[in-house]
Formats: structure tokens, sequence, C-alpha cells
């Protein structure tokens, strides 16, 4: 399956220290009723989240604001490209160059194993998926990781349109790291995993991809069979 995305580098005359939640905020009150945005729905007949995957993905790496439009969102990311300018909880960041790609890009099952690396740390684990994780051993974990992960790849492909009809086979290899989301301490994962199926760099695996987590990229000259 080929479906469209455009990504949006915004290079600043300083490094970004802020949060992806920070920035995900100052674009969405820039435009208000844009809902793509901020994945919320408030009119007069509805209310509340959307449930689906975000066609909005807001990453701070290395210090590098990015936006990732997919679909029906790349052109409100042509849009926030002529922004000049980040304002992120007073601090204010001059936008001094910018970078819009858009492409084609692959999503689907394969029959090659390809590898890719978490470039932000990814929320795998619930509370009560955290609960089962920390009573089992070492071998356990990461059955349950690798079982996690091809569940957020069926409701990543759920989330686009596309039909799975075969079997997605997944291999990790992470490690733990601490992280915080809304000011909580979560655990997160960061490595590298290697699965029969395409993903587009940049796209967001797991829990609050909206704001920044689960970045991956896949490490070409590694792939597998």
């Amino acid at each position: 399956m080929f479906l469209t995305n455009n990504i949006l580098f915004m290079y600043t005359d300083r490094l970004v220290i802020d949060s992806p939640s920070t920035l995900r905020g100052f674009i969405a009150n820039l435009f208000p009723d844009n809902h793509l945005l901020h994945h919320h729905v408030n009119t007069l007949n509805e209310k509340g989240l959307i449930y689906t995957y975000p066609k909005v993905q807001y990453k701070i790496i290395d210090g590098t604001p990015m936006i990732l439009g997919i679909n029906e969102a790349k052109e409100i990311v042509k849009t926030i490209s002529k922004i000049d300018h980040l304002d992120l909880k007073g601090k204010k960041y001059l936008i001094i160059d910018k970078k819009l790609i858009e492409k084609n890009v692959k999503l689907g099952i394969n029959n090659d194993m390809h590898l890719y690396k978490f470039l932000t740390p990814w929320l795998a684990l619930d509370e009560e998926s955290y609960l089962r994780y920390k009573k089992r051993n070492r071998f356990e974990r990461k059955r349950q990781l690798e079982s996690i992960l091809v569940g957020n790849i069926i409701s990543i492909a759920k989330g686009v349109g596309y039909i799975i009809t075969d079997q997605i086979k997944a291999i990790v290899n992470v490690t733990e790291v601490k992280t915080k989301l809304k000011g909580t301490t979560m655990l997160g994962f960061l490595g590298t995993f290697s699965v029969n199926f395409e993903i587009p760099d940049y796209w967001g695996i797991g829990k609050s991809v909206s704001r920044g987590f689960g970045t991956i990229k896949r490490l070409r000259e590694e792939n597998i069979r």
C-alpha cells in the first residue's frame, strides 16, 4: 500500500530542548479548528478524543523539531511550514531554515525482515501489561514485547485502511529507559526490532505517537532475510 506523507524539518536558531507535547500545543493553538492537529473533536454534536492512528505527529529529534503529516494531513503541514518562529512555554525559537519533504511511502506486509531503530522511546505498556511485564523473566518479557509490537503494527494498518493478509513476525532487541509523559515517569524502550512489515521512516509506534514517542527509522543497510 502506498500513502503520501509530508515531513517538515524546522531548523531553529538554537537546539530545541522542549518536549514534542509543547510543540503540539503551540501548533494546535495556531489552528484550533483543525482536529487533525490535536486529535480532539469539539463541535455541537461531538466532543472528545479521536481514537485512531494520528495523521499528524510531532517530534523533536536531536534538538530539531519535526512534524509528520500523513495522507489528508499533508496539506496542513504545508501550511505550518509558513510559520517563522516557535513559542514553546515562553521560550522563543526563530526558524532559520526549513525542509519540507513530500513523498509516496510504502506500508505493508513483506517477505523480508526489515530492521528498524527507535529514535525516541517506545511506550509499549499500559498499566495492566506493565504489571504482567514486571512479573516475568527476561525471555517472557521479550515475547510479551514482540506480541505488543505486532499489535501496534496492526493498529497502524487499521488506522490507514490497510488489510493484513499474512502473519506478522517480529523480533525485538530493546532496553528499558525512563521517560516522561505529561509529567509522569513512564517505562519506555529504545533499541531495534526486525519485522516482515514495511513502515515509513519517522512514523510512530505504540502509545502517544502524536507526542513523538515510538518514532522509528529503517536501517536499510541492515536489511535481513
